[in-house]
């Protein structure tokens, strides 16, 4: 609970808000109309006029009738866990994209919500009838199905507006396939230093800075390896506890491109209390996207904030031995470039698992064949010889096809 608690003071935090007092309560039947109880109600209302509250935010997704009856009983702003994350997504949203998918997460979460709005115009209104039967419709009523009508209408334009965006995406994933580049996808919990490790790794710039959703809009670099080869590394958005389902829906498009992923790295910060929690909720997050399956590495973040009997850093080897880390955990420090050594050689050799050793005999006269070897796979002995380019190395079962015709043995035969 208290775990919970201080996450969302971070939450808090992060919009803007100061925390000035915290509470709250075990129940067992969560009240209709107030979620809590009503003696708990009466003790926030005391503390709010006591420390002069002007927001109160419930660490849960409240119902809209649990909303306004409990505004109408505070008298004040209230928020839930889900309207203060849409508050900071949208706060945080740069591409187009990204606005567009904050503002449908948000009208639909509001639109069950419009109601409490117009409840004071609403009241102004007689609710009587006509002479002729007709109902009279005061103002409030009105107006809530005006802003319902063109809530509505944005909604469905919102999605028209991303289907068109998730079809240029799915053309520009066809031409990343075609390139044949491998994908890897920087996923973890929010604040764990995604961000810092891909500016580590890619030597670039992207802004990541302390603090929850740091970065929101997913970044890709191409990174190339000590080995030669070429991949696309993707940073995506940070998962969190209770991510507001709404948000899950409309970041869909976005975050599938950890199913587009050849290779996750799940960036786990090592320090924190919480941090078995945290990766149990990555977990969950990937499985209900259905990537929970695909190849990955654990970069246990921050290692430099440890400190071992000595009090000084213990290093990557030392804290594998000390904690009987399993081979696809790799300790790092993003921020100060320790393990990275250590880190590449582990993308390296989870990659080259999926390549295919091949020997060829590439005949003069084909040499596209022999350019696609350079520039997709990896050459091991290269030799010209009479009948042909001789090559041996490793390269994707998807080009590996294209020089089965050109076996090295059978070329090797005819030339004697």
């Amino acid at each position: 609970m208290q775990d919970s608690l201080d996450e969302l003071e971070q939450l808090c935090d992060t919009a803007g808000l100061e925390v000035v007092g915290r509470s709250f309560q075990n129940i067992g039947k969560p009240h209709r109309a107030f979620l809590i109880g009503t003696g708990k109600v009466e003790e926030l209302k005391r503390m709010c006029r006591e420390l002069e509250v002007e927001v109160v935010v419930f660490d849960r997704e409240l119902t809209p009738t649990q909303t306004r009856e409990l505004e109408e009983s505070f008298g004040i702003k209230l928020l839930d866990r889900t309207g203060i994350i849409l508050d900071i997504f949208a706060s945080r949203a740069r591409t187009h994209e990204g606005r567009l998918q904050v503002e449908l997460a948000q009208l639909e979460y509001r639109l069950p919500r419009l109601t409490r709005l117009w409840t004071h115009l609403s009241r102004q209104t007689s609710g009587g009838r006509s002479s002729g039967g007709v109902g009279v419709r005061g103002p409030g009523e009105t107006q809530l199905e005006v802003d319902r009508r063109n809530s509505r209408t944005r909604v469905s334009h919102l999605k028209k507006e991303l289907e068109n965006v998730h079809t240029h995406r799915e053309l520009y994933r066809r031409r990343r396939k075609l390139e044949g580049i491998p994908v890897v996808s920087l996923v973890g919990y929010t604040n764990a230093g995604k961000s810092t490790l891909l500016n580590k790794l890619a030597n670039s710039n992207v802004y990541a800075e302390n603090q929850l959703f740091a970065t929101l809009d997913p970044t890709t670099r191409r990174v190339k390896l000590p080995n030669g080869r070429e991949i696309l590394l993707t940073d995506t958005v940070g998962f969190i506890q209770r991510l507001p389902t709404k948000l899950v829906e409309a970041f869909r498009s976005t975050l599938e491109e950890v199913n587009e992923a050849d290779l996750l790295i799940h960036v786990l910060d090592f320090t924190h209390p919480n941090a078995q929690e945290q990766s149990e909720t990555v977990a969950t997050v990937l499985k209900d996207l259905g990537a929970d399956d695909k190849p990955q590495i654990v970069a246990l973040n921050k290692i430099d904030q440890y400190r071992g009997e000595e009090g000084g850093i213990v290093s990557p080897e030392e804290l594998s031995k000390e904690f009987e880390l399993p081979e696809e955990y790799v300790p790092i420090s993003a921020s100060r470039g320790i393990g990275m050594d250590l880190l590449i050689a582990k993308i390296e050799a989870a990659l080259d698992k999926d390549l295919k050793e091949i020997e060829t005999l590439v005949p003069y006269g084909k040499d596209e064949l022999v350019a696609l070897f350079h520039q997709k796979g990896f050459i091991e002995t290269e030799e010209h010889r009479e009948a042909g380019t001789y090559l041996k190395g490793r390269i994707s079962p998807k080009y590996a096809s294209q020089y089965e015709e050109y076996p090295a043995e059978k070329n090797r035969q005819k030339a004697s």
